[in-house]
């Protein structure tokens, strides 16, 4: 029993590592997921699960980007230090539409917003418009093809296309990468901004989780919580990886048609289906 709830843990952080970063939401794959496979845990622990195994894919981030956002190396230069200093100025102005909005409706969108219903429907409406954007966008020259031509205004309003994420199934990235791109940012500056963004989002996500539910969790409990982190760190550094490499020669088409796909699964399966 033991070796199976651990196996269900690993899909469940192979699934998260995959999807996180991805423009396909993480939501919606693991509520497909958790209706197939049954942890055997408390909804209370189930609802910190999900969130808490996304720092695993955050720290994939941290590791990865490292050099990019350490601001207090010694080989730095005083000039490079303070590009350092103003990504995270970028980052942390980004973040706060999300805070704005989305602290207090924290309660009210895992209420009634977390349906199949709305997934299914977020996941198709943001395919198609993945589809759309990108057919305009075949000829399109981005001006803002490094990270230093961000400005703080427009991190401030890839912040507010992040607030669209706050409805389940839209996915954080997608909404941020689809944002910053509306707004002329190339692919993989609106990638890897998306990728910085989920930092201090998604760490200020699973704390408020933790927090709500309280630090009393089981010795097994806690394994599942880290587990679940390390087994999402380790596929997301993959994923990342391959994100990056893929979006330089290719664009995010393929994506919203694999949203329109798994959408149509989705509302197949819980209302028609009725599961």
């Amino acid at each position: 029993m033991i070796i199976l709830e651990i196996l269900k843990l690993a899909l469940f952080g192979i699934v998260e590592g995959y999807t996180e970063w991805l423009p396909i939401s993480s939501t919606g794959h693991l509520i497909l997921l958790e209706n197939l496979i049954h942890l055997q845990q408390p909804e209370d622990f189930w609802n910190v699960f999900k969130v808490v195994i996304q720092l695993g894919a955050i720290l994939a981030v941290v590791v990865l980007y490292w050099p990019k956002l350490w601001p207090f190396s010694r080989s730095r230069t005083n000039a490079q230090k303070r590009a350092v200093w103003s990504l995270w100025t970028k980052i942390i102005i980004a973040c706060l539409p999300a805070v704005i909005v989305g602290l207090p409706l924290d309660d009210f969108l895992d209420a009634y917003l977390s349906t199949p219903t709305v997934v299914g429907c977020t996941l198709i409406f943001y395919g198609i418009l993945f589809i759309v954007l990108e057919r305009n966008n075949r000829k399109k020259i981005f001006p803002i093809n490094k990270m230093s031509k961000l400005d703080i205004r427009t991190a401030l309003l890839i912040g507010a296309f992040q607030c669209l994420a706050l409805i389940p199934g839209t996915s954080r990235s997608g909404a941020t990468i689809l944002g910053a791109m509306i707004l002329g940012c190339s692919r993989p500056v609106a990638a890897e901004f998306s990728f910085f963004l989920g930092i201090p989002v998604m760490f200020g996500a699973s704390l408020l989780k933790i927090v709500k539910h309280g630090f009393d969790f089981t010795g097994f409990q806690v394994f599942s919580l880290l587990f679940g982190m390390t087994v999402s760190f380790l596929v997301a550094v993959y994923t990342i990886r391959f994100l990056m490499k893929y979006i330089r020669k290719n664009d995010f088409t393929v994506f919203g048609y694999y949203r329109i796909v798994l959408g149509i699964i989705v509302l197949i399966w819980f209302t028609v289906l009725g599961h």
